[in-house]
């Protein structure tokens, strides 16, 4: 007999299931088994002489069931609810030692870091598997888009002779006989691309060695990015805008079972443009506090009460609080500020951005404001001596987008195996 998955049963068919055990229910003359696969949940009723079977079972082993599909009204959290399976016969395939964390968590909650410990064990919760579908929704639709634009996906290098983005710190290792570091960015890269090609994005992995241990950054996590040639900010601000809003629509066209399983409701976002100044003018007003280079927390969680379910584009800002490669011009008042951007939404930075430098001399001069060496950065400056055109770009945090989406409260919910300041492991 072929397996049958959770999702295709049907009333009156006999079948074989795999999964594990979900959760066991026993009452005097039958039990009740919650088996769980990967497509869903199903209560199994075990009774007669098959009951004796039921004191060898614990909860996550792996077994096999064969027995029939009736209609049921069933009310156990997330198993189907049309039918049941009345059991034939049931088989251990491994049987699973005690627990290390709780699985089911009806009555007890496990923090959040020994869940981590025991990641292997704790995605095999339907809310954990839910997270993690959607972030796969969510690479996904940023791919079909990117394609859609007619841009290029490219796979970059993890390890640079020199830094990428100037202010963070930076993780040091010995490449043969040189230094070499993790990559902060694939922006400089991205940046020579576009140069040739037009459109670029990758999803690439990155690292930050800040000292912080806060519940919205982490030392590796992945960046979706996009750059464009003949672009300004507002170019790719609206490329941007427009990729967020198809991947929203996407996660709510193909992930309704898993949204459904967060209690989770989503809207496509609506777009909203603001500069630095009339940003900080407004949270002002709202008696919040502001600072001269860039938004605080709280004035981002300000800006989602003030606009709901809104993309707020926050552009136009000051220059020093900026990277080496964010063009500089000249506010309306003469006073030098950036091409850069931010885009806030759902109270939270999801992405930067901005027009780059590409005029090799404001290049290195913009190098040297920022205390950096231009003969590090040689070829990337190089790239631009042969017909590089204005261009444009960002990136966005995968992990950073799903804690967003899904209303998550720490962004390590959103990744499997979380690298911070005192995690290595598993």
């Amino acid at each position: 007999m072929e397996r049958t998955f959770v999702e295709d049963l049907k009333i009156g068919k006999e079948v074989l299931l795999k999964g594990w055990i979900y959760e066991i229910r026993s009452l005097a003359k039958l039990s009740f088994i919650l088996l769980r696969d990967k497509t869903g949940i199903v209560q199994c009723v075990i009774q007669g002489n098959l009951m004796k079977k039921v004191s060898e079972l614990t909860l996550e082993s792996a077994v096999e069931i064969k027995g029939k599909v009736k209609s049921a009204n069933v009310k156990a959290e997330f198993a189907r609810k049309d039918i049941e399976i009345d059991i034939g016969d049931i088989e251990i395939i491994s049987k699973a030692e005690i627990l290390p964390i709780h699985i089911n968590e009806k009555t007890t909650t496990t923090e959040l870091q020994n869940r981590i410990d025991y990641r292997f064990l704790d995605i095999r919760k339907p809310k954990v598997q839910a997270i993690f579908e959607v972030e796969a929704s969510i690479m996904r639709a940023f791919r079909e888009f990117m394609k859609k634009e007619g841009a290029l996906e490219a796979v970059f290098p993890s390890i640079i002779g020199a830094s990428s983005e100037g202010g963070t710190e930076l993780y040091k290792l010995k490449y043969f006989e040189k230094n070499a570091y993790l990559s902060q960015s694939c922006q400089l890269y991205k940046q020579m691309l576009a140069c040739s090609l037009e459109k670029v994005f990758a999803l690439f992995t990155v690292w930050r060695a800040e000292k912080h241990n806060t519940s919205r950054h982490l030392n590796e996590s992945r960046q979706m990015d996009y750059e464009q040639g003949f672009a300004d900010e507002f170019v790719v601000m609206d490329v941007l805008g427009k990729c967020i809003q198809y991947i929203v629509k996407k996660v709510i066209e193909e992930n309704k079972k898993e949204l459904e399983v967060l209690g989770i409701k989503l809207n496509i976002p609506k777009i909203k443009y603001m500069t630095f100044e009339e940003t900080n003018k407004l949270l002002k007003r709202e008696k919040i506090h502001t600072e001269e280079e860039d938004l605080t927390p709280e004035g981002e969680r300000k800006l989602e009460k003030l606009f709901p379910d809104t993309i707020i584009f926050v552009h136009d800002w000051p220059l020093k609080g900026k990277p080496f490669y964010i063009m500089p011009k000249k506010g309306k008042k003469g006073e030098e500020i950036s091409c850069g951007f931010d885009a806030i939404y759902k109270g939270m930075e999801i992405a930067s951005g901005g027009q780059r430098v590409h005029i090799p001399k404001l290049l290195e001069e913009r190098l040297k404001a920022k205390k950096l060496n231009p003969k590090d950065f040689k070829s990337y400056i190089d790239s631009f001596r042969y017909g590089a055109p204005p261009h444009s770009g960002w990136a966005a945090g995968l992990e950073r987008l799903t804690m967003i989406i899904l209303g998550l409260e720490n962004i390590r919910e959103a990744v499997l195996f979380p690298r911070d300041r005192i995690r290595l492991s598993p």
